[in-house]
């Protein structure tokens, strides 16, 4: 019996884009439809190994492509792990990738065709683009072990059929039914085998299993491992041919590093840095990690024992020597060889980017654009390449409108600037003009802007760079001369702060006289070892209860606001209105850094009735 099921709506817009051929480059289906079966046969290979008893034939693993020119159909046909019913309904009728929304999004504001490829392409779905080139297609499927098979087909529109078949060959089929020869967006003919075989010899030349064209004698693809070989002897576009390959990525990888470990522990590793950020990269549920072999055998993908979480975004592979054919995942996070492998990964990878970013910093900062927030995550839990992650941070500043490094920053401090300001916020608009920079910038001072969510914390574990201390301009007391605030400027003031300290003590620990403000009449600052109110609201976000955080107003001692307040508090300390006028004024304060007012309806109350006092 066969069904019709629904797609998914995500998958049904997918395959829309698909159908009226998107990619330029349709040559491309057929690179998706053989690395899927490669990674099939790697999946059988494995199992066959660790599980004797599992019933499959794994004598002649290949891959075979058919072409019927007649019926004008094109078939490629593994022999490896296949699917059981509930996998192909998971994986071919539902996209289950975190960020199909986002994506979504994108392409629908993006006019351009070619770069709503690319995100397409990004996002990794290559079984679609088969889709470009026909009007149908259809998958027979035998998951190894199991007697029964399963047969999906669908024209590309909103439904697929689905049935179960009594007898199927072991791995899987698809046979893609052709658009006419003479279609407007058909380029060229998919039954031709002189086509097929540049395809093959362009695109998965490296594939490790032997790629049959019909009853041609010998296989299409040399089937050598790329990070076998020296580099001298591997092209560039071989090289970004099996980034595609691993990744499932359509466009070119940002770098490529190939290495080789020798002594105790052997091994090669081919790793990639993407040029482009996957849509699943802060996805609590993405998995991470480069594919894991033992001499030629694939052994797991995502294996994230070998690459730390803040570098998730590296693709590649692995080829270890001396480690089991079924060693497991935890045994792997315990492995102190596969520890050593890891460090030496990073560290390769960290003073590669250190390369290019002495060397090339436009490309280096188009790296960073994509993957700076991540890189700092480093900064939390890799305290062995804490230093050289600080020296590869770009970072906004007061300076001018593009990053700049810690280096840049303090080779521009000036004569008896001692410490490396910064601020953190939710937008660099709201630090800029925060009260909080007045007196940094009326002394030349840069202050860094740190708006990531991932600073609020690195900044409190990190507290120096080339022997600069990190200082928040929004905590602590700040030294810039001892000349700020003289004692005719205090003079009368300590009556008004012990005042004020007393009316606004439910929101305030201290009320004290400012020396980083020039313009403003207050701000509001925490004590040096505070938690910024930034990050009490992200936690607060989380879900953890937080308690109220009663911080510091600082107040200007030179506005006339402040001087006013002083002279009528002087005056009739109990006058009527010096309550309300307390309130405004911490208000003011909080409002300024982009605070949010416990009594909102309150505050805008009593400005009206001041301004319509004043009219």
């Amino acid at each position: 019996m066969s069904e019709t099921l629904e797609f998914q709506a995500e998958t049904r817009q997918l395959l829309q884009l698909m159908v009226h051929s998107i990619y330029s480059n349709k040559d491309i289906f057929l690179r998706e439809l053989i690395s899927n079966a490669s990674d099939a046969l790697d999946k059988l290979r494995l199992e066959s190994l660790i599980d004797k008893e599992l019933d499959v034939d794994a004598s002649d693993l290949h891959i075979a492509i058919e072409i019927d020119k007649d019926q004008r159909t094109l078939t490629v046909r593994d022999n490896g792990v296949g699917m059981s019913h509930e996998e192909v309904v998971s994986l071919i009728g539902t996209i289950a990738k975190s960020g199909t929304a986002e994506l979504l999004r994108k392409l629908r504001e993006s006019p351009e065709q070619q770069q709503r490829a690319e995100l397409i392409g990004q996002f990794g779905v290559g079984f679609y683009s088969t889709f470009m080139v026909a009007d149908k297609v259809t998958l027979v499927t035998r998951k190894a072990g199991e007697h029964h098979g399963t047969r999906w087909e669908s024209a590309g529109e909103g439904t697929y059929e689905i049935e179960a078949l009594d007898e199927a060959p072991q791995g899987t089929s698809v046979t893609l039914h052709l658009k006419p020869e003479d279609s407007e967006d058909q380029l060229f003919d998919y039954t031709a085998d002189w086509k097929v075989r540049e395809i093959v010899k362009k695109y998965s030349d490296f594939i490790a299993w032997p790629i049959r064209l019909g009853a041609a004698d010998g296989p299409l693809n040399s089937m050598k491992a790329l990070w076998a070989r020296p580099r001298s002897e591997v092209a560039d576009e071989e090289y970004h041919e099996f980034y595609k390959h691993v990744s499932h990525d359509w466009t070119d990888p940002f770098e490529t590093i190939h290495m080789r470990g020798e002594g105790t522990f052997e091994y090669e590793a081919l790793l990639f840095i993407p040029a482009r950020a996957p849509f699943d990269l802060y996805a609590r549920d993405g998995k991470h990690g480069v594919q894991l072999y033992v001499k030629r055998v694939f052994i797991m993908d995502d294996c994230e024992a070998l690459t730390p979480r803040y570098l998730r975004f590296i693709k590649g592979v692995v080829d270890a020597h001396d480690l089991s054919l079924n060693i497991s995942r935890e045994i792997l996070q315990q492995d102190r060889q596969i520890q050593v492998v890891q460090r030496r990964l990073v560290k390769k990878v960290l003073a590669t980017l250190k390369e290019i970013k002495d060397k090339d910093s436009e490309r280096y900062s188009a790296f960073w654009a994509e993957f700076g927030r991540t890189l700092k995550e480093g900064l939390l839990d890799d305290s062995e390449n804490r230093e050289t992650l600080l020296d590869l941070l770009l970072l906004p500043s007061t300076h001018a409108a593009e990053p700049t490094s810690l280096r840049d920053y303090v080779e521009r401090m000036p004569e008896g600037q001692s410490d490396i300001y910064y601020m953190t916020g939710e937008s660099r608009a709201t630090v800029e003009h925060s009260p909080h920079l007045e007196a940094f910038l009326a002394k030349g001072y840069e202050v860094l802007i740190l708006t990531d969510p991932v600073d609020e914390v690195w900044v409190e574990q990190v507290t120096e760079y080339d022997g600069k201390a990190l200082q928040s301009v929004a905590k602590g007391q700040v030294d810039l001369g001892a000349e700020e605030i003289a004692p005719e400027r205090s003079e009368g003031f300590a009556p008004l702060l012990t005042w004020l300290g007393t009316a606004l003590e439910s929101d305030v620990k201290e009320v004290r006289l400012s020396t980083r403000l020039t313009t403003s009449a207050a701000c509001i600052v925490g004590d040096k070892d505070d938690m910024t109110p930034t990050l009490e609201k992200m936690y607060r976000a989380m879900g953890q209860p937080m308690p109220h955080m009663k911080r510091i107003l600082e107040l200007n001692p030179d506005h006339p606001l402040v001087t006013g307040l002083r002279e009528a508090h002087a005056a009739d300390p109990q006058a009527a209105g010096l309550g309300e006028t307390a309130e405004l004024l911490y208000g003011i304060a909080l409002l300024s850094e982009g605070g949010e007012l416990g009594d909102p309806a309150r505050f805008t109350r009593l400005v009206a009735e001041r301004l319509a006092r004043s009219l």
